[in-house]
């Protein structure tokens, strides 16, 4: 059974095996370890309900087969969507971030709107229409927009200001052909900043929008 465990895990790390958009260099994905997991558990599994002997050895070859394909899944997918991501939005000043099978869009405020509007800045829809192009690719995730605004102004003008921010963004990509089922945008004010709001540079941090990724099965 152990044979057969590590030649599925092998065919599943060279399966996973995706290109870093920034240096060109092969390097494993997320979904790698998904993979082997599955792959382990399936065989397990297998050979728990099988008889002794050729059988046994049968059952976990084929559960680990089944078990390493749905390990490596969604983990897959997010890989090739990140990548694909990465390389439409180099250079534009929207920051990909992974977190497990979950991928953020980070979009500061000096690039998608201006001080105190809601309305997208004229030259942030080429960004926002790479953006759409993956996502309408990569249909199987949801898409919650979020927005964020930084500590100056009052505690509800900051909470109707991203909720306003996060809509526009979301309103945009539905406008894009991307099924509405999919996307939610939702306000957070002031609440989550991510840099110090008693200094420039982190007031421009904090004013942003994010979408976060998630997948869908």
């Amino acid at each position: 059974m152990r044979k057969f465990v590590v030649v599925i895990a092998a065919l599943a790390l060279a399966a996973c095996q995706t290109m870093d958009p920034y240096t060109g260099e092969q390097k494993t994905s997320n979904a790698t370890t998904g993979a082997a997991v599955g792959a382990v558990a399936g065989a397990v599994l297998g050979a728990a309900t099988a008889k002794k002997g050729k059988d046994r050895g049968k059952a976990a070859a084929r559960g680990a087969a089944i078990g390493g394909i749905a390990g490596m899944g969604v983990g897959y997918y997010m890989d090739q969507q990140e990548m694909e991501l990465r390389q439409e939005l180099e250079g534009t000043g929207v920051r990909v971030r992974r977190d497990g099978d979950k991928l953020y869009l980070i979009m500061p405020g000096n690039i998608t709107f201006a001080t105190g509007r809601f309305e997208i800045r004229g030259d942030f829809y080429p960004t926002l229409n790479s953006v759409a192009k993956v996502l309408k690719k990569f249909d199987e995730t949801a898409i919650k927009v979020a927005g964020h605004t930084d500590s100056v102004g009052s505690d509800s003008s900051n909470q109707v200001l991203s909720e306003r921010r996060a809509e526009s963004v979301a309103q945009y990509l539905r406008g894009q052909q991307i099924a509405a089922a999919r996307v939610q945008a939702i306000g957070f004010g002031e609440r989550y900043p991510v840099a110090d709001n008693n200094t420039a540079a982190g007031r421009e941090q904090n004013r942003r929008v994010e979408l976060e990724l998630i997948p869908m099965n």
